[in-house]
């Protein structure tokens, strides 16, 4: 899975917005914590204010702040705001795919990729990420012998 950098920047926003919670952060705030380039995070947030992740306030004490508790948000549901579904085949949905031949088998496999993904992504919320405490099956993953290699 290849995480966009549309995908990095929402997520790393809505952490910077959870640990705030319920406070208000502006764009400023947000793109200095994070180091990012702030027009590009404000095109990001306003992706996640379209998909109700995130609320704005205007004027001289306006921001930005989580529509929902932390514990409501999870990953996936950011990574989808910003960049749509999470796993595709050349512009398909897994179970859209058909093949022939040898490869008939092949549309099964990608389900099982994007099941994984989610498995991941839509089982971590905001506050656990912040709080460190991610549930036990994720965190099993990444101390597997191989899990910080790259391959």
């Amino acid at each position: 899975m290849q995480i966009s950098a549309r995908g990095d920047y929402a997520v790393r926003a809505a952490l910077s917005l959870a640990a705030a919670y319920p406070s208000l952060m502006s764009a400023q705030a947000l793109a200095h914590e994070q180091e990012m380039p702030r027009k590009f995070l404000e095109a990001v947030l306003a992706d996640l204010r379209r998909a109700g992740i995130v609320r704005a306030q205007r004027g001289a004490e306006g921001g930005y702040t989580l529509a929902q508790s932390p514990k409501e948000i999870t990953i996936g549901s950011i990574l989808r705001a910003v960049d749509g579904p999470l796993a595709g085949v050349r512009g398909l949905r897994p179970e859209e795919t058909r093949y022939d031949g040898a490869a008939e088998n092949l549309p099964r496999l990608w389900v099982a990729v994007r099941a994984a993904v989610r498995e991941v992504v839509d089982e971590v919320s905001l506050a656990e990420m912040v709080s460190g405490k991610m549930p036990a099956h994720v965190r099993k993953l990444t101390t597997r012998p191989d899990a910080w290699e790259p391959r």
